[in-house]
């Protein structure tokens, strides 16, 4: 992380206790293979096997804490996994010690997190580049299209892989869209009664699908406008028309919008690009623990 920063310092309270749920969903009762193995002292390596990004180190290193193991990492988190370096086709990330049946409790556990929140950074890895490579000014987030359980690591990872997190949930930001729009009637009456409760401090976005109702948000007071589901030409139009007579408002593009498709989209009207698609559908990276052969 730039200026050694360590994303570790992020985590609230209450993350050690989301591993340990883990831990409880993976044995809830008898471990008939740990009584296989026992409690000798073994030694595992885990290995890289596919090109990415690494992520969620904390979570994994607090998997086997909690087991009673202990992690050298041979990697950094951020660091790039290049296993088509390596003779053999996988790359030593970390080494892992401990009693042989403590190994192996956390091993799924350990694995399957930092193979999804690898994935999530090695595709926000990708879109930084992408903007950096065609100088885009703006901002590139994910969304809350996150899995129910799992959003603290799929966020963490995306501030891994170098991209915006968006709002982190329902409290941090007012986000109305269509459905809040349509049950409570306009935007306007929409914005105005969010306002009442959300103060002065908490920022309030309004979707909207067209430049008309756009207009109508930043006239109800909004801060951030987002144009949902236009194309790209429309987009560009649309913003630039936005941004000269309403310069301060944000504008955020997002819908349908992909790692291969977002080039496209990149123009100085637009403050914000969002994807759905950094934790919907994206490719894990593929580690595995192997405890070292007696």
């Amino acid at each position: 992380m730039e200026g050694g920063k360590n994303l570790a310092h992020l985590l609230p309270p209450s993350w050690k206790a989301t591993v340990t749920s883990w831990l409880d969903e993976d044995i809830p009762s008898f471990d008939y293979g740990g009584y296989v193995v026992g409690d000798k002292l073994d030694t595992a390596f885990l290995y890289g096997k596919s090109k990415g990004v690494l992520a969620g180190v904390p979570f994994f290193d607090e998997v086997f804490a909690q087991v009673g193991c202990s992690v050298e990492w041979r990697l950094r988190e951020g660091d790039a996994v290049e296993p088509a370096n390596v003779a053999d086709g996988r790359v030593v990330v970390a080494v892992v010690k401990g009693p042989a049946r403590q190994l192996l409790i956390g091993e799924r556990t350990a694995l399957n997190m930092l193979a999804r929140a690898s994935g999530i950074a090695t595709l926000c890895r990708r879109l930084a580049d992408l903007k950096a490579a065609h100088k885009y000014h703006g901002v590139i987030a994910g969304t809350r299209k996150t899995t129910p359980g799992f959003r603290l690591v799929e966020k963490y990872a995306m501030l891994v892989g170098g991209i915006d997190t968006h709002r982190m949930d329902l409290s941090s930001m007012i986000m109305l869209k269509d459905n809040h729009i349509w049950s409570q009637g306009s935007i306007t009456g929409a914005v105005k009664q969010a306002r009442a409760v959300g103060g002065f401090s908490v920022k309030i976005e309004v979707e909207a699908r067209s430049k008309e109702e756009a207009i109508e948000a930043i006239a109800a007071g909004s801060d951030i406008v987002m144009l949902d589901n236009f194309t790209p030409d429309e987009l560009k139009r649309v913003a630039g028309e936005l941004k000269r007579e309403f310069p301060a408002v944000l504008l955020e593009g997002s819908g349908g919008i992909t790692e291969h498709s977002i080039a496209n989209y990149f123009c100085p009207g637009i403050d914000v690009l969002s994807l759905g698609s950094v934790t919907q559908g994206v490719s894990f990276v593929d580690f595995s623990l192997k405890v070292q052969h007696a």
